[in-house]
């Protein structure tokens, strides 16, 4: 492994792995300028640290302004060289703005974490200064958490849960608005926001499930089974009542298992033991995700391993 660079660094960014660029010369670091700025010159940046591939080469001070002297500018890199001192490039002092400082995120940049739930659930964390801190949840909202839940190839979000749903913690809050539209593919790809006004305590946590915390269980293959959620990092079967053919199909159609055949009861899969969700999913059928459905409440006390819904797909997709 290479080890990672004395001469350039990455600065302003949650983590080594992502920030503006900046390099030393003369014992004194200074930027690049974004002139001729692009994926490959990040690439290299990314090599050279040791942190894995280039996802974004942002420009125009995306990491804020640097100061002292501007380095390098117009840098031309292949992609393959070891570090940027291999590329071609204009320096050493250039008239420009720090207006115009390069920026870079690479892969191996841990932008976040899910604590207290399950790998696809938890409370919401992100590091700054070498500490975890939780994120506040009027700071998060839907559309970051389908960029969490995606790149942690956990399938859509189900609930963004505020009130610290899975314990406090204590951990500082971060008080940055993240502002993803959603499409992004890394969290670390998105704006964040420094002109948060609310006051955040650890009640204001924001947490997150998402939602490949769903199986089909106890059937022939991983098409039909019993259905099971997981919920607060409890697994737990659904109520037949909660459950039908439009919802049905939604499952099994993002799980890439074909369409639903048939809804059928525990005769068919067995009784559950575990908890019992009875959240009723009023699908129209026709969305790609559970996620996408209204969800409703029904009353625990009128369900029973006994009404323990399964669910039969027509077969795995590819």
């Amino acid at each position: 492994a290479l080890l990672p660079s004395e001469t350039v660094r990455l600065v302003g960014g949650n983590s080594r792995c992502a920030g503006r660029v900046e390099v030393l010369h003369d014992g004194q670091w200074g930027t690049v300028c974004d002139v001729g700025w692009d994926l490959p010159d990040a690439a290299v940046v990314c090599r050279e640290l040791g942190c894995g591939e280039a996802l974004s080469a942002p420009k125009s001070a995306h990491f804020g302004e640097g100061s002292g002297p501007i380095w390098i500018s117009d840098l031309v890199c292949t992609g393959s060289e070891s570090t940027l001192m291999n590329c071609r490039l204009i320096g050493w002092g250039i008239e420009a703005n720090h207006a115009e400082d390069a920026g870079v995120i690479c892969s191996d940049n841990p932008f976040f974490r899910l604590v207290g739930g399950s790998r696809c659930s938890g409370r919401v964390e992100v590091p700054h200064n070498q500490t975890w801190m939780s994120v506040c949840d009027a700071a998060f909202d839907q559309q970051d958490a389908e960029v969490v839940c995606r790149e942690l190839d956990c399938g859509a979000p189900v609930q963004v849960l505020g009130a610290a749903a899975f314990d406090k913690g204590d951990a500082q809050m971060w008080k940055q608005e993240i502002q993803c539209r959603g499409n992004e593919s890394y969290i670390s790809l998105c704006q964040t926001s420094f002109s948060l006004k609310h006051n955040c305590t650890h009640e204001n946590g924001v947490g997150l499930f998402c939602y490949s915390d769903i199986r089909l269980v106890n059937g022939p293959d991983i098409c039909s089974g019993r259905v099971e959620r997981q919920y607060f990092s409890k697994w737990g079967t659904v109520c037949d009542a909660c459950w039908d053919m439009r919802a049905a199909s939604v499952l099994c159609r993002q799980l890439n298992c074909g369409i639903a055949v048939s809804v059928v009861g525990s005769d068919w899969f067995g009784e559950g033991s575990d908890e019992i969700w009875a959240d009723v999913f009023d699908c129209d059928g026709n969305e790609t995700k559970l996620s996408e459905c209204s969800i409703s409440s029904w009353s625990r006390a009128e369900c029973s391993h006994k009404l323990d819904v399964g669910v039969i797909c027509s077969g795995k997709l590819f």
